[in-house]
């Protein structure tokens, strides 16, 4: 199987990818270690986080021989796409969509997760070749507005970011949703709250899969 597909089936298989943000290199790190203790295998690390192409560049080796999944989150342009690329990004996603960052992921084989809101963008997103859809911000939607992108896209893999909360998650996962971006209380706390946050993320996502 190609990378960039056992990628995705990875991001699949995990379910929920926590998206990390903060203020320092110091207070990202901690964010991602309590992620990872909590159980997460998908990461997000976006480039309002300073440094974030080193860290991705450490995650990465610390996780060679892991099941974990690093990617670059708030990517804007090519440029930033393929730093990231190159410091081991395994896959891109972005607010918006950009047809230079879909064709520079393209190139590399990385799977491209852009935002979408209306029914053209995620239409010119596919033509060029993009894998999943990143509903963003999800919380300007109801969690059944999936099932309507169904109908005329009846294989399209979403990924909802934006507001998703341990409340909500099961909604937006029985509507249709292929992957959940979580930040909010999964990047945020003490160690503890966030490795608890983690485990009850990953226990609303097992247990929506027990029932297909």
């Amino acid at each position: 199987m190609l990378k960039k597909y056992k990628i995705l089936n990875k991001i699949l298989d995990t379910g929920i990818v926590a998206v990390i943000r903060g203020e320092s290199v110091e207070e990202g790190k901690r964010i991602i270690k309590a992620c990872l203790k909590g159980g997460i295998k998908a990461i997000e690390i976006t480039y309002t986080l300073p440094n974030a192409s080193e860290i991705i560049k450490e995650l990465k080796n610390e996780n060679l021989n892991k099941e974990i999944i690093i990617g670059a989150g708030t990517v804007l342009d090519e440029i930033t796409a393929r730093l990231a690329i190159l410091s081991g990004a395994d896959f891109i996603v972005s607010p918006d969509f950009n047809k230079n960052t879909a064709q520079v992921c393209n190139l590399y084989q990385v799977p491209y997760i852009p935002g979408c809101m209306t029914i053209t963008e995620i239409t010119t997103a596919l033509k060029y070749g993009v894998d999943f859809i990143k509903l963003f911000p999800a919380n300007n939607f109801e969690s059944n507005f999936i099932k309507s992108l169904k109908g005329p896209f009846p294989n399209i893999n979403i990924m909802t970011t934006g507001g998703i909360s341990l409340d909500n998650v099961e909604n937006w996962f029985k509507n249709g949703a292929t992957v959940i971006g979580a930040s909010g209380k999964l990047a945020s706390g003490s160690d503890d709250e966030i490795i608890k946050t983690a485990q009850d993320f990953i226990k609303k996502f097992t247990e929506f899969k027990n029932t297909l």
